[in-house]
């Protein structure tokens, strides 16, 4: 099965303002934080209500639900206090762990009894346009330019702060109100358990007990180090997630010119060994190179039940994968085939060979092998390489040896890193093997609503394949899911 992921539009209220930063206004680091957003106090404030002069009233933030939340969750927010009619920005500013700082804004107007619910209002302009609950989040830009929302130490939230500031900027006035809202990754109850067994270096996340649970291995791309934040949301979803690190991470190899799928298969057997741990098999996710590690291990390993790749590569990729007594070949590629921006990034999509073609026909990684269900995420707008074309090929070379058809979801506008909820879009960063800033695809909105879908998607699939569940994928589950008014997802299938 093939799914388009369609967003339709409607209506809205106009604005100058685009939906984020062109990839010029990235580069430009000196505007880029200055953008219709004047500078605030670093400071955080720790409460919801900040006093102001006698001719105003004292604007109150109400967020739900109260307090801490999973960074994947949506929370409803209102401005109280307010005049009516009154002309208002709203703005958010986080500082990363490593002290990048990223921003968004909005204009908004209180309707006649001085409230600003972000439910029912449009917003006006700014970082974006419409009817958008969590666009202060999704729309966050960096203030300088190539920086990654990452988040390292899941036992820590992030925290955001909010204002809201008197008139609509560049005009605008005073700051009525302060709020900090902490958003968490570590849900409660779940557990984090470091593994350092045998060669496997690994965080495994466990949900409160008592268990046993579904297990997942989850695997990011290259230079990721060990990267958990994926994995401690999905553990508060009912699952035992394993983030698996296979380089540039402790004592595991800096490089990838030679991996050995024994390690992998090490993992697996850890996974599949731990009394909180359910079988019969294990399920795999996997992004980027992650994915065509995840490719790779169920084709050859047993165990594995059910794969989810998120803008995954069919061919294996970067460096030579051993496994017993096989090797499989990079995938070819002609740096001669990047194209450069017009703000000088990287454009990739080009550089790999086609895995159909001569000699890189050996790279291909043979699905045939594998006895797991697929689900293939993709960003139709990936520029890291052509994510749309490898799911289609790998569908193709499972149904010639008859097996299961993979379900394929396709996103329109979306980029490469498809995180959980929430993350705003990465637009160009520094690539690890490229040696230099690349761009990576995707619209804010767009990629906004396809990362909420594809999350909902993979919990969906994971809880079929593990546990015999099924919580429906239709249209209207999906909608439901989203809450989110002006955004209808349709699907439509097809024989690829």
């Amino acid at each position: 099965m093939r799914v388009i992921f369609a967003l339709a539009f409607t209506g809205g209220p106009k604005s100058k303002d685009k939906m984020g930063a062109s990839s010029g206004a990235i580069l430009r680091a000196s505007g880029l934080g200055r953008r219709g957003l004047l500078p605030w106090s670093p400071k955080l404030w720790h409460g919801g209500r900040v006093s102001g002069a006698p001719a105003r009233k004292t604007a109150t933030w109400s967020l739900e639900p109260a307090g801490r939340c999973g960074w994947d969750e949506p929370v409803r927010i209102a401005v109280r206090g307010l005049t009516p009619r009154q002309p208002v920005t709203l703005r958010a500013s986080l500082r990363d762990e490593k002290g990048a700082l990223f921003r968004a804004h909005a204009r908004y107007e209180a309707d006649a009894g001085g409230l600003l619910d972000l439910a029912r209002a449009p917003a006006l302009g700014g970082s974006f346009v419409g009817l958008e609950p969590m666009g202060l989040f999704w729309a966050l830009e960096p203030e300088k330019p190539l920086v990654r929302l990452v988040k390292r130490d899941v036992q820590t939230p992030f925290a955001v702060e909010l204002e809201v500031v008197d008139g609509h900027e560049p005009d605008a006035g005073r700051v009525l109100g302060r709020t900090v809202h902490e958003r968490d990754f570590l849900g409660p109850g779940v557990r984090r358990e470091p593994v350092r067994a045998g060669r496997v270096r690994a965080a495994l996340f466990l949900p409160p007990e008592p268990g046993p649970f579904p297990g997942i291995v989850d695997i990011y791309g290259v230079g990721s180090g060990l990267l958990e934040h994926r994995a401690s949301l999905l553990a508060g979803k009912g699952f035992a997630v394993m983030a698996l690190a296979y380089h540039n991470y402790e004592d595991l190899p800096k490089g990838l010119e030679i991996l050995h799928l024994e390690y992998f298969e090490e993992a697996v057997n850890y996974l599949l060994d731990h009394p909180q741990v359910k079988g019969p098999g294990v399920g795999l996710l996997g992004s980027s190179k992650g994915g065509d590690l995840c490719l790779s291990m169920a084709s050859f390993l047993k165990g594995i039940t059910a794969t989810v790749l998120i803008n995954g590569s069919v061919a294996n990729v970067g460096g030579a994968l051993h496994y017993k007594d096989e090797i499989l070949p990079p995938v070819g590629l002609d740096p001669n085939r990047v194209r450069l921006t017009k703000d000088g990034l990287a454009d990739i999509v080009d550089v790999l060979n086609s895995p159909l073609e001569g000699a890189d026909q050996k790279s291909f990684i043979p699905v045939e092998r594998a006895e797991s269900a697929f689900l293939f995420l993709v960003g139709q707008d990936d520029h890291n390489w052509k994510s749309e074309f490898y799911a289609n090929e790998a569908s193709k070379r499972l149904q010639a040896h008859g097996r299961k058809k993979p379900k394929i979801i396709c996103y329109p506008e979306t980029g490469h890193y498809i995180e959980p909820p929430y993350f705003p879009l990465c637009r160009a960063s520094l690539h690890t093997l490229v040696g230099g800033p690349v761009i990576w695809g995707g619209e804010p909105r767009a990629h906004a609503m396809a990362q909420v879908d594809a999350w909902k998607q993979l919990q969906t699939f994971f809880h079929k394949h593990l546990e015999g569940k099924s919580y429906g994928d239709s249209p209207e589950s999906i909608a439901h899911y989203l809450k989110v008014r002006r955004v209808r997802p349709t699907y439509a299938s097809s024989n690829s």
